[in-house]
């Protein structure tokens, strides 16, 4: 099934003003479905040669412009399970379900698909502008941190104290280098798509409307409409006959004057953002304002449905509390950015999520259909339902999974442990139901292990170590393991996470659990059985009250009183 639009349609296409039809990147295939195996990545220089020999092995090896996981895996000569790997992360950013793949990647995709999808793992992401004041940037973190260099886009300190996010590349920026990306390779990417027919020179390669449809991969329109009603070449006044083939080269000037012109708008818009308080590209609904007791969200200005996307922002809080329920999140994706020694809840149900950036958080995600990705996190604890999860240049976080496939585990990581899912709230079945999260499977302690170098960064790398492994995640100590009990906001009873929990519960999670419950009700009851008078009950109550002060403001959860108090 195809995305939902995120908003009505304002106007057709024909009665939208200019500013409306621009091509835009699917930022889905671009974040979520680069895979940093070295031999899905050929050199620009014979990027096209060799994929049109993938393309001829591919197509001899498949019946029916099908290819399976074993057919991938032969015609690149990598491991089966790599194979596979690719075929699920294809399925996960495709941008509607096809049906002889699988949602989850286990059939055989369409030809075209995978092409499309070999073609952008040569992408490499913008490279950070450069900063202008570097001693500073050094006074505020060590310099044996784990995120040395600008590949890592600085530490999360020093993001948030050097004021360096202004430097980093914004979405707006990022999607103009993508579109530059595509113009730039458009014309091999539609001869890797074009039939061969008699003719010579341009005429010798055409394209049927199934596989000119298939660009929807990388590219859509801003107000929602498909690219085949966009492109007049294409319309057919004899609904019974199918569209004849066009011309390659037809379809490359049209598709170029269409990038041409959204480059032009964009990159416009975006220089007179710079220097503004907004990040240019934040265009998306954000949510630097909000907080836990009243949420407030900051949507577009103007009503030009240009302007209206699909992800929703959560950025740059510290030191708070965020709360967001189903009603409060549009669109499909969401993003936490440079989020600080706070708490985070998401409780919707989504296909995409980021959590980039941050530092001594805990970020809760209620339901994530496709895939979830961590990026340059520090000492954050991730709770997460979803089906997919990407764990790239993270240090000392705990991840507590409910997940349907293995956790993929990318780049330079340190200290970082999995446990399984550890919390529950009222509409999470509901929700998990609704973006096809499988409850009966749980692969959090299987992670699947890529390189330490990510091929898809703009910046250079030591010699010597792109087939280094990258580190693990180890399984928590059951001992350490808690429930995370999320606060009654729902007026619900019996919110107790590993009795509701989707996700049963691993026997030796479980049964550390129950002795520590055991503790606690042996406590209890010493306590209740104590022979005090009103005096020594009063003191023993008055030094239990203080020491669980004393731990509220030592972990930071005071701010979770204080953010029940103002509901």
């Amino acid at each position: 099934m195809a995305d939902e639009p995120l908003d009505p349609p304002q106007a057709p296409a024909a009665a939208s003003p200019t500013p409306a039809a621009l091509l835009r990147t699917r930022r889905e295939a671009f974040e979520h479905g680069l895979l940093p195996i070295p031999k899905l990545i050929f050199p620009e220089g014979t990027l096209a040669q060799t994929l049109a020999q993938v393309k001829e092995r591919l197509a001899a090896a498949e019946g029916g412009g099908r290819v399976g996981a074993a057919a991938l895996a032969e015609a690149l000569q990598v491991p089966r399970d790599q194979a596979a790997l690719a075929l699920g992360t294809l399925a996960a950013v495709l941008p509607a379900v096809d049906p002889a793949l699988g949602a989850d990647g286990g059939g055989a995709a369409d030809l075209r698909d995978v092409l499309l999808f070999l073609y952008i793992q040569s992408y490499k992401r913008l490279v950070p502008r450069a900063h202008r004041d570097s001693p500073a940037v050094t006074d505020v973190w060590p310099s044996t941190s784990a995120f040395d260099g600008y590949l890592s886009a600085l530490s999360p300190i020093q993001l948030v104290r050097s004021n360096s996010r202004r430097f980093m590349p914004s979405q707006a920026d990022e999607e103009i280098h993508q579109l530059s990306y595509l113009q730039k390779h458009m014309a091999n990417i539609l001869a890797l798509l074009a039939d061969s027919v008699e003719g010579e020179g341009d005429d010798s390669l055409v394209l049927t409307l199934e596989s000119f449809e298939h660009l929807g991969f990388l590219v859509h329109f801003s107000e929602g409409t498909s690219l085949s009603q966009a492109a007049t070449f294409f319309a057919n006044s004899d609904p019974d006959m199918p569209a004849a083939p066009v011309p390659a080269a037809q379809v490359h000037d049209w598709i170029s004057q269409n990038i041409s012109y959204s480059l032009e708008f964009s990159t416009e818009k975006s220089t007179s953002k710079e220097g503004s308080q907004q990040v240019a590209s934040d265009i998306d609904v954000t949510m630097a304002d909000a907080n836990a007791s009243n949420p407030r969200n900051i949507t577009p200005t103007g009503t030009n449905p240009t302007y209206y996307r699909n992800t929703t922002f959560v950025e740059g809080f510290s030191k708070t509390s965020v709360v967001k329920h189903a009603s409060d999140v549009k669109g499909h994706s969401l993003k936490v950015l440079n989020c600080h020694d706070s708490v985070i809840y998401i409780f919707a149900p989504l296909k995409y999520a980021t959590v980039y950036g941050c530092s001594d958080a805990t970020v809760v995600l209620g339901a994530i259909g496709k895939v979830v990705k961590v990026e340059h996190c520090e000492r954050v604890h991730i709770i997460a339902a979803a089906k997919r999860i990407c764990i790239a240049n993270c240090r000392e976080c705990i991840f507590y999974l409910g997940v349907n496939h293995q956790p993929l585990i990318v780049g330079d990581n340190h200290k970082l442990q999995v446990a399984p899912f550890n919390t529950y709230y009222p509409q999470l079945g509901e929700h998990m139901a609704k973006v096809g999260v499988d409850p009966a499977v749980n692969r959090w302690d299987q992670p699947f292990v890529l390189g330490i170098v990510d091929p898809h960064d703009s910046l250079s790398h030591p010699a010597g170590v792109s087939d280094v492994q990258a580190e693990s995640a180890t399984r928590l100590d059951p001992d350490l393991f808690t429930s995370f009990l999320i606060p009654n906001w729902f007026g619900a009873e019996g919110q107790e996470p590993m009795k509701y929990s989707p996700f049963q519960l691993p026997e030796i999670y479980w049964a550390s659990q129950s002795k520590k419950l055991a503790a606690l009700e042996d406590i209890k009851k010493t306590i209740r059985e104590l022979q005090l008078d009103d005096n020594r009950k009063k003191e023993l109550t008055n030094v239990l009250h203080a020491q669980f002060k004393d731990w509220l403001y030592a972990s930071g959860n005071i701010r979770q009183l204080y953010c029940l108090q103002s509901d």
